[in-house]
This record gives structure tokens, sequence and C-alpha cells, in this order.
């Protein structure tokens, strides 16, 4: 019904903010060429990062995705049906507030008809959605037919999308687009379905991380603390790929730091995350030009990997470099940083990737594996917070209708603490080490202040229902009869401001049962 009621293009910008084509000009460099819907973005940057380094050298089509902060608060026509839909999905699926994700497909090809000898282009789909696997599928069937017939495919495309149910938590999407259909549910395919999505964001975090496999405790737990930390590959490809595994290896717990899949020289941030007068920020850098090799090299936590190709080998060379070693960083893959680990190292993981890889497992079965590896042992580490927040939520029955709703107990480091002795990870996961240590440590960091944040409004919002509850059931007529006139009028002040709060349809459910009560 809420579908009916959108205007022309609001479904995509439901899904899109815009899409553009940055080609490379002899005189200008890079820049926009085409454009669909408003692009008020800074377009400096989306120039830049919708291109490889000029030291990368991608030859034929690369794909890759980039994060760039958001210009000027404009807020969206769709307004509250869109924070209906961000409040009922999971961290992982919720639009970005203060950025955007550039997916591209870039196609460089040999053209001795052109000047520079070479035909650039990039498809880059700009949106607020980190729906990564559905866009670079969404763009393999763009950006081939746009390279071969120019614009108006482009326009089709548009228009397809604007005929899109908007993407809703739990919903079962078909989307057709230029001919075929786009099933984004691990779902029996059926005749009209021509390509069948399992996940819409969800990275290869084997394949990602296989370079480095040997770490991923550690690399887990820098994490989790929103440490600095800084990927340098050797394509666009491989540094947003890695970067984007690392932020959804503490899934379902969000990451609340900043995160730069393709981080350039060009990028406006670039002065503030490399300036050597304070403290490296909390923030996640892929980046591909050997210039960083120095630029960064005051960070605490670099991981330097080389081609994927050639993951085998590379992976036996990974070893934990002191940073002292830095000078060899723009020649030798490794990870480079001083930092210990809290936990010890769990071995059989990495004996049943390595075996895994002995015996030629499918891509697939060692992702599945890895994926769980790193949802157990993140829902460890949170379980324990949420039983210690749970119990700062008040008695549903110190809730009463004739008083406000009352408040949320503080959260206090030492009784949480307290209640690691007996109801700590230890429950649930069978790894040994600081735990304590490890807990200290993320109470300090932001990815511990956004969840204590969501969960504080997900409670408040919680009391306040039951509150509103309490009031629907209330028998008004009776309570007034046992009242004086100063209390009752009291009420009714407290029930027109409870009805100025709330929003539409609990209102609507406040005034039917007033009206019942009454």
């Amino acid at each position: 019904a809420r579908n009916a009621l959108l205007l022309p293009w609001d479904r995509f910008s439901a899904w899109l903010h815009c899409i553009c084509v940055v080609g490379f000009d002899l005189e200008l460099g890079q820049a926009v060429e085409v454009r669909h819907t408003g692009l008020r973005s800074p377009k400096t940057s989306i120039c830049y990062l919708s291109f490889p380094d000029s030291n990368s050298g991608c030859l034929g089509d690369t794909q890759f995705c980039f994060r760039f902060r958001q210009g000027s608060n404009r807020k969206s026509s769709l307004g509250c049906f869109l924070e209906t839909t961000d409040r009922d999905a999971p961290a992982c699926l919720k639009r970005e507030q203060g950025h955007y994700y550039g997916y591209v497909y870039f196609r460089q090809v040999r053209d001795k008809s052109l000047k520079r000898g070479y035909f650039q282009k990039s498809l880059v789909l700009i949106s607020k959605l980190p729906y990564v696997n559905f866009f670079h599928s969404l763009l393999k069937i763009m950006a081939p037919e746009y390279f071969e017939k120019q614009e108006p495919c482009l326009e089709a495309a548009c228009n397809d999308i604007d005929r899109w149910l908007t993407p809703h938590p739990g919903r079962i999407l078909t989307l057709p687009i230029m001919g075929v259909v786009i099933k984004c549910v691990l779902f029996q395919s059926d005749s009209l379905v021509s390509i069948v999505l399992p996940t819409i964001h969800e990275v290869d975090l084997f394949r990602c991380f296989y370079p480095v496999f040997f770490h991923i405790q550690m690399l887990w737990e820098l994490v989790l603390l929103g440490e600095a930390l800084v990927v340098m590959a050797p394509s666009p490809a491989e540094s947003s790929d890695t970067v984007l595994a690392l932020v959804n290896c503490i899934s379902p717990l969000r990451y609340c730091s900043d995160f730069r899949p393709y981080f350039t020289i060009h990028d406006s941030e670039f002065k503030e995350y490399t300036t050597r007068t304070q403290a490296p920020p909390s923030v996640i850098l892929g980046v591909t030009n050997p210039f960083f090799a120095k630029t960064l090299q005051h960070w605490p936590h670099i991981i330097r990997i080389g081609d994927m190709k050639q993951a085998g080998e590379m992976a036996k060379q990974m070893k934990v470099k002191k940073l002292k070693n830095l000078k060899t960083l723009d020649s030798k893959p490794g990870v480079y940083t001083a930092y210990k680990p809290y936990l010890n190292k769990d071995e059989d993981i990495i004996k049943q990737l390595q075996k895994g890889v002995q015996q030629k497992r499918p891509s697939a079965a060692q992702n599945a594996i890895l994926r769980r590896y790193f949802l157990e042992l993140t829902q460890s580490f949170i379980i324990p917070l949420e039983r210690y927040v749970a119990s700062l939520m008040p008695l549903q029955k110190s809730i009463s209708p004739w008083k406000s709703p009352p408040q949320l107990r503080p959260f206090i480091q030492q009784d949480f603490m307290k209640t690691l002795e007996k109801a700590g990870p230890q429950l649930t996961s069978r790894l040994k080490g600081d735990w304590i240590g490890l807990y200290r440590h993320f109470l300090k960091s932001p990815n511990f202040d956004g969840w204590f944040r969501n969960r504080r409004r997900e409670m408040t919002q919680k009391l306040e229902a039951l509150h509103l509850e309490a009031l629907c059931e209330e028998d008004l007529q009776q309570r007034i009869q046992k009242h004086t006139e100063v209390e009752t009028v009291d009420l009714v002040l407290k029930l027109k401001d409870k009805l100025v709060s709330t929003d539409s349809s609990e209102t609507q459910a406040l005034q039917q049962c007033c009206k019942y009560n009454c």
C-alpha cells in the first residue's frame, strides 16, 4: 500500500542516489560525462575514486567500491518511510546516515583510435545502501550493455529501477533490469528469474582473508576495538574487498567508525587522515598508491597484501612484522603491528581452513566455515554485554500510566565486569586469554559507544511503548471517579503530551483506546 503512494523517481531514490559515468579526458583528467538524477556530492572525489590509481595498471574489467562523506545534510523526500525500513533492518543492512557508497565497474582496453591509446571509463552507482554483492551483480548486467549501447540503455535501466519495490527487510525481491530478473533471496529459482542472489550484502570472507588467514583472530580484535588500520593492496578491487571483509568480520555487531574501501590522495579527508600531529583516527583505509607506504608508515597497524591470485604462495610468507621493519613495506607482504592480542590463538580454525585448501574444499564451504567462526566469536563476546544491558531495564510493574515512564539504569563498568566471573564468554567460547582486558579496551571504543547508543534508544522506545500500553489498558472512567479534579486534569495533560510525542500509528491507537475507555 505504501509503494502505491510513492511519486515518480521515489522508488529509484530508495535504491540509488544517482548513476554516473566517469571517463578520462586528456586535458581535464577524470570527468563525469553522464549522470542520472541529481549529483550534489563532491564530484571531484567521485571522479578520482572511480578510477584505479595510475600505478595499479588494471587492464580489462575491474569492480570495486568506495565510500565518502555526504556533502550536505540533505533529507530524502521519502522521509519517515525510509526511517521505518531502517528501523526494521539488522545493523548490517541499515542505510548510511552520513556517507555514500560508490559501486564501480571500470573498463580499460587498448584502443588505437584514441589519443591515449586506451579506452578508460567507469559506470558508477551511488547509494546509501550497503548492499555490496547486490550492486556488484547489478553492474555486471548494466555495464557491458552500457559500454556497447551507450546512454539510451541507462535511461531504460533507470526506468526499470523506478518500478522496483522499495527495499525492506525480509521481503523477497524480484527485480527486472534490462531484460533479466534478479531475485535477492536464497530461494529456489523459477522460470522467470535469471539471477538468484543468496545474499545482497556479504563479501566472500575466505577469499578476502586468504592471504592473511593465519592472523584472522588478531584482525578480528583490531576491528572490534576500532583500531586504525590500513590495507595496502595492488588494486582497488583487492583493497575494497579486504576492507569490507574486515568491517564484516565483527557482524552482527555494527562497525561504527569510518572506513574507506578505496582511498586516494585526492580524498577530501586526505590531510585529516595522514597528519602526524596527532594519533591516527579510528578508521580502516584501503589504498593502492605506493605513496601511502611512506605517508602512513606511522600508523599502528598495516596489512600489506599481494596479488590475491597468488594467495597460496602469499599465505606462507604472512608473518607479523614489528613496526621497526617498515622499510621493507613497499616490497614484502605482511602484517605490520606491535599489537599483542588479548586472546590466545585459535589453532583449530587455522588447521580446518588449511585442510580445506589441501583437500580443495569449495570456496563457498570455506567461506561458510569462516563466517560461522567470526559470528560465534562475536556472539560469545557480545552476549554478556546484552545480558547486562537487559538488566538495566526497569521492571514492568514499575510502569504506571499516571507517572512518566521510568528511566533506564546507568551502565556501570565495574558492575558489568563483575558479571563476567559467572556469566562471561567462557560459557559459549572455548578460547582462553585476557577477556577482561579485551572488554576494558572495547568499552573505550567507538564500536561500544555506537552499540550502546543503539541499545539504549531501542530500550527507551520499548519503555515508551509499554507506558502507552498501560495508558490504553487503563479504565479512565473508573480511575477519574477515584481521583480529584486536579489529578484528572493532570492526567488529561499527560495524555495530550503523549499524543504529541508518539508517531502517527501509535497516536491512532491511543486515540481509539481513549475513546473506548472514556
